[in-house]
């Protein structure tokens, strides 16, 4: 499989960085031309991200079409430059590349140093492929310390409101949880008794990693990736960053924040935690869930608080990521026998939620974009003006409750089966939530597109054919894996497989 398709992950992730590259020299001139070249190659990179998820097989090689040279070679350190998918990461490449379309769409209004701007656009979606196919840990870590740079810039330049101090904020939180990252890794490397970052090779130590060669206990290792992805998820309590970014973000960052980089925590922790810290993992698993539930029911009530569209949908995303957590802690099943269904809820939240968050977002802009305002109060009546992005609202706003048929239902049926097995009175609590969520999406709806319209949006008009393009891209694919997960989830399940495998035959050591 690798073999015959090398080099096709590293079109795949540098195609955008190629396109900005050839931005910045200025080979393409005029905004126009910009936008629509942009357009193209985000299009292009769709299509290549679709043949990688095609290509990958369920029950084949762990990773496949694997690219790899030697990066840096010495006597004490083998770093790679290497590349490779498996069932967790595929659906998470398709989804960069669908959301990295979006966002060029909804950027097409952008009239404001449009050169650079989508410049930093495709550098940002580079690094975010990088991270989900990086499978060298110092790869891994450059791609994922190169996003925070054109993600700033994106907020500070182009966004709304407090744009520089959302920017800032965005910037030291993240940082912070980089440097956590980097301690883990160079403790794992330490610990793992290779002589290498190929986190192929450290995987197959997994949960025996040598605690006698450690600079640091295992628990502590753990729970340094754990912080480091839980900033990026975010977890309550370091979420604050969060909902001043999403509400100053352009809508091209909005979408690129919370549809895939967001998922950059959530891919962390079943990358790492999850496949390497077995025995810390579940360990650790009823602290794990219990900051899980607090995110979901603390994200739900403030949600329920907000004025703002775009505040609201970035606290709700704080919530729903809490599902993450249950599904992840699902490791403690009772009896020590885990089932695959909270871990590929958990990765289908990944998914599931990218696309119904960034739906939201899209409509959000294109309804600021006509009415200049997200202040849920001074909005209201829009649907007899606006019906096709009141549709988009409604679908997304409906998945996002969990209603049957649409894909947000399937991720947290499968989260609250997993995690109930372990934790059934935490899993309750967390169920709460959906009903919590469906006391805020409903009540949004009702605000902003039925009942009384306000005189002043007589003479509004609907979405374009240019943002109609995000708007049908999203529905289908909350449409098409709410009524047919299993083409999803079983390339999830596929990934999973080691992970569950390694607990069931008790590498983890621990019994219930």
């Amino acid at each position: 499989m690798a073999d015959g398709f090398t080099g096709l992950l590293t079109v795949t992730v540098f195609l955008p960085a190629v396109a900005a590259l050839l931005l910045a020299v200025g080979t393409v001139r005029g905004d126009r031309n910009i936008r629509w070249f942009a357009a193209v190659v985000a299009a292009a990179d769709l299509v290549l991200s679709v043949i990688v998820f095609v290509l990958f097989r369920p029950g084949g090689d762990q990773f496949q079409l694997v690219d790899r040279f030697d990066w840096i070679s010495t006597d004490t350190v083998h770093a790679s430059y290497l590349l490779g998918v498996d069932g967790i990461s595929a659906p998470l490449v398709m989804l960069t590349g669908l959301l990295g379309l979006c966002a060029v769409f909804v950027s097409f209004h952008i009239s404001h140093r449009v050169r650079e701007y989508f410049i930093w656009l495709f550098v940002l979606q580079t690094a975010v492929l990088g991270v989900f196919t990086a499978l060298d840990f110092l790869l891994f870590f450059l791609f994922w310390e190169i996003e925070l740079v054109p993600m700033y810039l994106l907020i500070s330049t182009w966004g709304t409101g407090r744009r520089e101090y959302s920017a800032m904020k965005f910037l030291i939180f993240t940082i912070l949880g980089s440097a956590f990252m980097l301690v883990a890794i160079l403790g794992v490397f330490v610990s793992s008794g290779v002589d290498s970052f190929n986190m192929t090779r450290l995987l197959e130590v997994g949960g025996a990693l040598d605690a006698t060669r450690a600079a640091l206990p295992m628990g502590v290792l753990f729970w340094l990736f754990f912080i480091a992805f839980a900033v990026k998820l975010p977890t309550w309590p370091v979420h604050t960053w969060l909902p001043d970014a999403h509400t100053d973000a352009p809508t091209a960052g909005s979408v690129m924040l919370a549809g895939v980089m967001l998922k950059m925590g959530g891919y962390g922790l079943l990358r790492v935690n999850a496949a390497m810290f077995p025995e810390q993992l579940q360990t650790y698993a009823l602290p794990v869930v219990v900051l899980g539930v607090i995110s979901v029911l603390y994200g739900a009530v403030v949600t329920l608080r907000q004025t703002d569209l775009k505040r609201l949908i970035a606290y709700s995303s704080v919530s729903h990521m809490g599902l993450v957590l249950l599904g992840l802690g699902s490791v403690a099943a009772v009896g020590g026998a885990l089932s695959d269904a909270g871990l590929t809820g958990a990765a289908m939240q990944l998914f599931t939620h990218g696309t119904i968050t960034g739906l939201l977002f899209v409509a959000v802009g294109i309804l600021y974009e006509k009415t200049h305002t997200r202040h849920i109060p001074d909005l209201g009546g829009l649907a007899n003006r606006m019906p096709l992005v009141a549709t988009a609202f409604l679908v997304a706003g409906a998945a996002s409750l969990g209603l049957p048929t649409l894909s947000g239902f399937v991720s947290e049926l499968l989260v609250f089966f997993g995690g109930f097995r372990a934790f059934p009175a935490l899993t309750i609590l967390a169920v709460l939530g959906i009903i919590l969520a469906a006391g805020y999406i409903l009540w949004m709806l009702q605000r902003t597109l039925f009942g009384p319209r306000p005189s002043r949006w007589d003479d509004l008009s609907d979405a374009s054919p240019v943002e109609l393009v995000p708007v049908a891209l999203l529905v289908v694919s909350i449409v098409v894996v709410g009524v047919y997960p299993a083409w999803l989830t079983d390339v999830f399940r596929d990934g999973l497989a080691p992970i569950v495998s390694s607990y069931n035959a008790g590498i983890a050591g621990v019994g219930r």
